[in-house]
């Protein structure tokens, strides 16, 4: 079973190295002053030259405007756009035509209607990336820790290419694999020891654990 794994909020050197050496096919820098993950595009931009020709390195904004996209695409050189606002369609492609790039849109679930967001999004987000509501009170949109019920994702066309988030670490990646179709997972809060601080043992401790879980789901 191919599976993408996308390890979300890097900050530093080391783990961005353990993210490579485990197998991500993805690593993500944020870009959004009230997380604790927020980045300097200059810095993703350094540490973004260690996953060339091994990972593709995603910029994740928040209803960023063209100013401070145009900062961030020329700091970094993003392989893809990831936007986890309240982008609407037409911003998506406006985005997508104006750098030239893939676009991983990020939709937040909570309850079987919020799936009929997805529709209007398919086939003009190059991926989807599905995610938990944020609780209440918290002003981040993910990275809140949180999942939602996955058996709601039963009721989606298996043809929709997307990446699972939300609460994922790796005590419930075995879970999360055999209740989805997910052909990718994102993970952030769950390898960290505090947030806003990657810790290398839970990332390798993850992909351990993801390794397992792929292994069971080709049995």
């Amino acid at each position: 079973m191919s599976l993408d794994i996308k390890i979300c909020g890097l900050k530093t050197a080391e783990t961005v190295a353990a993210a490579l050496d485990g197998g991500a096919t993805h690593i993500g820098f944020i870009f959004f002053p009230k997380s604790p993950r927020n980045i300097d595009p200059a810095l993703a931009g350094y540490l973004r030259r260690a996953a060339k020709g091994r990972a593709k390195a995603v910029a994740v904004t928040v209803d960023a405007d063209d100013v401070t996209l145009d900062a961030i695409v020329a700091a970094m050189q993003p392989d893809m756009l990831q936007l986890h606002g309240h982008e609407s369609v037409g911003r998506v492609l406006e985005i997508k035509a104006r750098y030239d790039l893939p676009a991983l849109k990020a939709l937040s679930l909570r309850d079987r209607a919020d799936l009929d967001q997805i529709g209007p999004y398919s086939g003009v987000a190059d991926r989807l990336l599905l995610d938990a509501k944020p609780p209440a009170g918290s002003d981040l949109p993910g990275g809140n820790g949180v999942s939602f019920d996955w058996k709601l994702l039963g009721a989606l066309d298996a043809s929709i290419d997307y990446m699972l988030s939300g609460g994922l670490n790796a005590g419930n990646i075995a879970e999360a694999l055999r209740a989805t179709n997910a052909r990718g997972i994102d993970i952030s809060s769950g390898v960290e020891s505090a947030p806003g601080l990657k810790d290398v043992s839970l990332i390798k401790e993850f992909f351990r654990a993801a390794g397992v879980a792929k292994g069971a789901a080709a049995a």
